[in-house]
């Protein structure tokens, strides 16, 4: 497939009544990068991207294989929870429904955890994860991924504040029930949807009792 034969995704916020940028948002020129530990190369001969929990076969790809998937570019824009957003960035990869299509989840799979090379997780819902505009992205821009901007693989979720984008994706875990990623744990929303801003978890709840709740909730799985 020639580059001006690959499909044009164009995210829904860019046509609708919804405010751009998002509420208390400012658009920037700048591209800020925000990491949880810094990954400083990636083996790409090593690298799986594993699909776990509730399925009925687990499965592991290798990153060629994912880039054989047809790809698509996005165009979307790209918000923070920190108050800026990116105008109509342009990403190329594949839609996470190519990669549903090819394993064979459970009933019981209503939500999933995004698993990341440095340890950085962040749930999501089935329904966002499969929308129309999310897709695995490996080329930002035109160009290969950076490290720093989450080579090899990055989430991109334009509908959710950007911590949901996340980066160096290696594996997905599908869940009954829902359990909070990285930030989720500290205060983070559930969710993150940008026009309602939701931006932490629940009002008046400290980063630590949120980390003990969650504990518990695992414990009693």
């Amino acid at each position: 497939m020639s580059e001006e034969e690959i499909p044009i995704i164009q995210s829904p916020n860019l046509h609708t009544s919804l405010l751009r940028p998002p509420p208390n948002n400012v658009y920037t020129e700048k591209f800020p990068v925000y990491d949880i530990a810094p990954v400083e190369k990636v083996d790409i001969q090593q690298y799986r991207f594993r699909v776990f929990g509730e399925v009925e076969t687990e499965k592991e790809f290798t990153l060629e294989e994912l880039r054989k998937f047809p790809r698509v570019r996005l165009i979307a824009d790209f918000h923070c929870v920190t108050r800026w957003s990116k105008k109509e960035l342009e990403w190329t990869g594949f839609p996470t429904l190519t990669l549903w299509n090819k394993i064979c989840p459970k009933d019981s799979a209503k939500f999933l955890l995004v698993h990341c090379l440095e340890g950085y997780t962040t749930n999501l819902s089935i329904e966002d994860f499969l929308g129309e505009d999310v897709i695995f992205a490996y080329e930002l821009q035109g160009k290969e991924l950076t490290l720093q901007h989450g080579y090899p693989l990055r989430l991109l979720v334009p509908r959710l504040y950007a911590w949901k984008s996340a980066k160096y994706v290696c594996g997905i875990q599908l869940l009954a029930e829902e359990i909070p990623g990285y930030w989720e744990e500290r205060g983070y929303h559930m969710r993150g949807d940008p026009w309602k801003e939701e931006r932490t978890w629940r009002e008046g709840m400290s980063p630590s009792l949120i980390r003990w709740l969650t504990r518990k909730k695992r414990e009693n799985r």
